[in-house]
């Protein structure tokens, strides 16, 4: 049952049990209530996120996380350039080794508690929020080492594409069409290839769309502007520009998140052109063969009996996985 919606009463009479006041009654009950928010929690984890739409998620049973390089580019293999992220907490590192590339797995854990009275009151709504700060734990940490094995393949291309007629700080029309062909000209294949390198997604800050709203008819036709006029509230204005769609990114923005990543000392010292102040991230996601992310272990949720004398249920819960990039000519980055 998604822990999103209000439970059945037998499933709140088990909540109750989780509060009891004699601990083994207590310890059970909680027991089979992590048992319950596993699958929920799994599903929230490895959904509704930032990077759900770029990694491909690949369960590894056995063994480590081998992938051929002949696969992802056949013939092209001494070409690639891959990137991994080595484990918790550090740096992306390069990562080639041969005709294969071996992606790291590594834990990540998240925990939450709170007071034993709200379960035996069967207080789900406080229960609910719980699960979610739960869920919260896990998604960041999948959100930051994926964006930043992104960028560290990025800023290992050494290129960085810029629209040098532009007002800095503008997002242009040109800046997407000068990503286009830089991707065309370096992401491997000829007009014949099947699997020729493009760029089909640009994710950028709000900001950027804001300059969108900006353009005047000089940049676009009436018909356009009055479809970013009528835009709904939170969507983006222009979805797609030459084909590539548009992503807004919070993390993504002049002292965000990620672009401090990007730039900073403990990150990967990256540099935007001259006056710029945004970065731009383009992928190519037409072949899904580069973005991986590993799956060691689901994440799976237990219960924590030493809090009962504390009067409060507490859960944790840990999963195994690991970030890729196995052809670094699938990320293209740029900077207005």
């Amino acid at each position: 049952m998604p822990y999103t919606e209000k439970p059945n009463e037998a499933f709140l009479d088990l909540l109750r049990k989780s509060g009891d006041s004699d601990p083994g009654l207590a310890t059970a009950a909680q027991r089979e209530f992590a048992k319950a928010l596993e699958m929920p929690l799994r599903k929230a984890v490895l959904v509704g996120n930032n990077r759900s739409n770029i990694f491909g998620s690949i369960p590894v049973e056995n063994g480590s996380a081998e992938f051929p390089l002949d696969l992802v580019s056949p013939g092209l293999e001494g070409e690639h350039v891959a990137y991994t992220n080595p484990g918790h907490g550090r740096i992306p590192e390069r990562s080639v080794e041969g005709d294969y590339v071996t992606i790291p797995t590594y834990s990540i854990t998240s925990s939450v508690d709170f007071l034993l009275r709200y379960a035996r009151d069967a207080r789900w709504d406080i229960v609910q929020r719980a699960m979610q700060v739960l869920e919260a734990g896990f998604v960041k940490k999948m959100n930051d080492d994926g964006w930043n094995t992104l960028l560290a393949a990025g800023v290992d291309r050494n290129i960085l594409v810029y629209d040098g007629d532009a007002v800095a700080g503008m997002f242009t029309k040109r800046l997407v069409s000068l990503l286009q062909n830089v991707m065309r000209r370096n992401a491997g294949g000829n007009t014949g290839s099947s699997n020729r390198g493009r760029l089909t997604d640009l994710y950028v800050s709000p900001e950027a769309l804001s300059d969108v709203r900006s353009w005047g008819i000089d940049q676009i036709d009436e018909t356009t502007r009055r479809e970013i006029y009528t835009a709904t509230d939170g969507g983006a204005p222009i979805t797609r520009i030459f084909g590539v769609s548009l992503h807004d990114l919070d993390e993504l923005g002049e002292g965000q998140e990620y672009q401090t990543f990007f730039a900073s000392a403990t990150g990967l010292n990256g540099a935007l052109q001259a006056s710029d102040v945004e970065l731009v991230v383009g992928l190519d996601q037409g072949s899904q063969d580069s973005f991986v992310m590993a799956v060691k272990q689901d994440v799976s949720v237990f219960e924590d009996p030493a809090l009962h004398r504390q009067q409060r249920a507490g859960f944790y819960g840990w999963a195994e996985i690991g970030f890729g990039v196995l052809d670094s000519r699938r990320i293209l980055l740029g900077s207005f």
